[in-house]
Formats: structure tokens, C-alpha cells, sequence
């Protein structure tokens, strides 16, 4: 393994103490239990896994760093904007992570807005459940159950829009609120009708070399997938854009 370039370290540092807005949540870090000195204390743990991830594709001085790229297939399930969009966005994601939380309600909107609904990318949100969050699972499983009721959109995204909250109380009243069947969602939530599917989304990720969330894979739309570049970390509105400008150029 290559160590990092020695200049890289101070920037890694100081990105760590400033706790950087852009960061991912990533694998084998301790319980998330709000906000917290511990959430606090893990958010660092969290940096310094991304930190380790740096460290392993670090370029030497005055090279750029090389663009990660990813292909993915079978992806079936719901799916917001045009089917024959020419690009497409895939997001892995834990809807307890904080991170995630971020992109949500700070890059979500305005990606939608601007090509979502103008039939240029078409979104997919797959499941990558962290162990560290304890209702990331149960709240991935919510999200495909209000789907067989054609709510999984307004499900998944409440949920995640209350990542530092989520409890089997809050996806409760999330379904009551969205006027669900609730015998028929219990039952669905209680099964383990959507375990494989889960699994499967996170075997897909690890795979295309994903370790955190959210993570993306942003590219050309092709007759089973998509084939692109891979985007980490809740990164502005600008660098999508700019991404998705790029790629649309091209074409």
C-alpha cells in the first residue's frame, strides 16, 4: 500500500478539526444517540475512517486525485424522474446518518428542481445501513413497506429529513401521518419480506468499492443501470451541478 504524500496530513488535519460539512458516514463507528458528546465524538470517528480513505488514494504533490468510477446494474425499484432520463444519480444511503440527513435538506431540492423534474437525471436511492445505527434498518424496511401503498418517496424522505430522531415511534407516526393501512404496514415491518433486497443494495455497494454515506454514482443511463463517476460525502448543490453539466455536455 502507497502511503499518503506528506502534504496531505496537515489538510487532513485541519479537516478533522474543523469538522468538515461534506464528510460521509461511514462503517465500524460507535452508537449514534443524538445530539450528543458521544454523536460528537463519533462524528470524529467518522472523519478519521474518511481520513483512512484519503490516505489510501492520496496523490503525489501537483497530480490530481484520480476520479473513481462505478457501474451498477439490476437497478429495479422505485425510481423518481423520467425511466429514459440521459443520466442517472444513484444514492447509497443510511436514513439515520447525519450526513445523509445533509444532503437531504440542503442539496436534495435543488437537484430535483433543476434536473430531476426536467427529465435530465433520473434519481435512485438504494439502502446502505450502517451496524452503528440501530434504526437504520427498520427505517430502510419502512421506506419499501409504504411503498407497496405508493408512499415510499414521502416515507423515505421524511425519515431521513429526521435522521437525529428516528425511533419505531417516529416511523409510526411518519405512516400514521401519511394516512398508511397500519395493520397492513406493521405486518409488512414485522416480516422479513425486504431483508434480501437490503442485503442485496449493500452487497451492490460494497462491491462498487462504497464505505460510506451517502455515497453516489453519477453517470451516462444505459439499458440495465448506470455507469459513472463516484461522488462521496453530502456534497453541495454546485458540484453536482457542475458534474451533471459536464456529462450532459458530452454527450
Amino acid at each position: 500500500m502507497n502511503k499518503p504524500a506528506i502534504w496531505t496530513i496537515p489538510i487532513i488535519a485541519l479537516a478533522l478539526a474543523l469538522v468538515v460539512p461534506t464528510a460521509a458516514c461511514a462503517q465500524g463507528q460507535g452508537q449514534n444517540q443524538g445530539v450528543t458528546q458521544q454523536q460528537a465524538e463519533e462524528m470524529l470517528k467518522e472523519l478519521r475512517a474518511i481520513r483512512q480513505a484519503l490516505e489510501r488514494v492520496s496523490p503525489p504533490p501537483g497530480q490530481p486525485a484520480p476520479e473513481r468510477t462505478a457501474t451498477l446494474n439490476d437497478l429495479t425499484g422505485p425510481v423518481m424522474g423520467r425511466p429514459d432520463a440521459p443520466l442517472t444519480l444513484v444514492e447509497f444511503t443510511d436514513l439515520q446518518c447525519p450526513y445523509c440527513n445533509r444532503f437531504t435538506t440542503t442539496t436534495f431540492e435543488q437537484l430535483k428542481a433543476a434536473y430531476i423534474d426536467t427529465g435530465k437525471v433520473r434519481f435512485v436511492s438504494r439502502d446502505f445501513p450502517l451496524d452503528s445505527h440501530p434504526q437504520a434498518i427498520p427505517a430502510a424496511k419502512a421506506s419499501r413497506c409504504a411503498g407497496e401503498q405508493g408512499k415510499f418517496w414521502e416515507m423515505r424522505l421524511a425519515l431521513v429529513r429526521n435522521a437525529t430522531r428516528l425511533s419505531p415511534a417516529l416511523i409510526t407516526s411518519t405512516a400514521e401521518g401519511l394516512k398508511l393501512d397500519m395493520p397492513a404496514f406493521a405486518a409488512c415491518t414485522a416480516s422479513p419480506r425486504y431483508d434480501a433486497d437490503i442485503k442485496r443494495d449493500m452487497d451492490v455497494a460494497l462491491k462498487a468499492g462504497i464505505e460510506g454515506t451517502p455515497s453516489f454514482v453519477l453517470g451516462k443511463t444505459t439499458a440495465t443501470g448506470v455507469e459513472g463517476v463516484l461522488v462521496v460525502g453530502a456534497q453541495p448543490f454546485q458540484v453536482f451541478d457542475a458534474k451533471i453539466k459536464q456529462l450532459l455536455g458530452a454527450r
